[in-house]
């Protein structure tokens, strides 16, 4: 197809009609209208409904319009690809989580990433796994980061990781030592996160199904306040997922334990983005970066911290 053909048919899609059309282009309304005919004859099938008022796009000139479109962004990522770095300097990438992957694990990322890109900025937003999920599927965000007990719809799944859920406690905790099950928890004070998170679910489940009834003694939607909780408090003990503390629990002297029940097991971390979306040069680059880090410090912490083997 002539560029003079699509630019033409752009145009009366965008205006509405062939005479606005005209006035944005400066040609000719009889010059237009040739243009879109030899469209129209070119494919077989009318692109527009033609009225009074003016002329609105059928079923067949809205899928051209669409893939039209998309073959323009097309041309202008693939312009921003060639400049390479040009492109990196002049990107930001929105990232969405839920609160685990903000206290540690992304801050972390970032900073790492931008010692080889420093002229990358990041934008972090942290909601419930609801909202993360939204924002993944209106292309709110570039990339997310959650907890998952089942696949997702609707995004693209970028990779998983197993993310089982684990107790954090100090180093000398009298259980840091010993195989642990539900019942042993009785006795220390217990910080967990609120009913509607996957690790509650997955906790209160495990509790469950062991019989066991447990009180924690802080309740709270925030893991700082959960980590700092256990931190400060005598033989105290919170949940989460090694990707929570990757690099934080081995400077605060924090030990990982699992816990001898099968539900805690069932989650992971889901890398994800909009199904379909065009990566800039920038987030192609973070999404390799951030997809090695989390494989090799994962598998790095699992054997320092010997949880294989529990």
């Amino acid at each position: 197809m002539h560029s003079s053909e699509i630019r033409y048919f752009l145009a009366v899609a965008n205006m509405g009609s062939l005479s606005a059309a005209s006035q944005q282009l400066f040609v000719a309304v009889s010059a237009i209208s040739r243009q879109i005919q030899k469209l129209e004859t070119r494919i077989g099938v009318p692109l527009f409904e033609r009225h009074a008022r003016g002329m609105v796009l059928t079923d067949a000139g809205q899928i051209l319009e669409n893939h039209v479109r998309k073959s323009l962004m097309d041309m202008d990522y693939a312009i921003a690809e060639i400049q390479g770095l040009k492109a990196v300097r002049r990107t930001f990438v929105r990232v969405a989580c839920t609160d685990g992957m903000a206290f540690d694990l992304l801050p972390g990322l970032f900073a790492r990433f931008r010692q080889s890109t420093p002229s990358v900025t990041f934008h972090l937003v942290v909601g419930s796994a609801m909202q993360v999920s939204e924002m993944v599927r209106n292309g709110e965000c570039d990339i997310a980061l959650q907890f998952c007990l089942a696949p997702e719809r609707g995004v693209e799944v970028i990779a998983v990781y197993p993310a089982p859920v684990l107790l954090l406690m100090r180093d000398e905790h009298p259980l840091a030592r010993k195989k642990i099950h539900m019942e042993d928890l009785h006795e220390f004070p217990l910080a967990l996160s609120h009913s509607g998170t996957t690790i509650r679910q997955l906790f209160d489940l495990s509790c469950r199904m062991s019989g066991t009834f447990l009180e924690p003694t802080l309740s709270c939607n925030n893991f700082s306040a959960l980590y700092y909780f256990t931190l400060q408090t005598p033989n105290a003990i919170t949940a989460c997922s090694h990707f929570s503390v990757l690099y934080r629990a081995r400077a605060d002297n924090l030990t990982l334990k699992s816990v001898d029940s099968e539900q805690l097991g069932q989650r992971t971390l889901q890398v994800q983005t909009m199904a379909g979306k065009h990566r800039s040069v920038a987030l192609s680059y973070f999404i390799d970066f951030l997809t090695e880090e989390l494989r090799r410090e994962s598998e790095r912490f699992l054997r320092d911290v010997a949880l294989n083997g529990c």
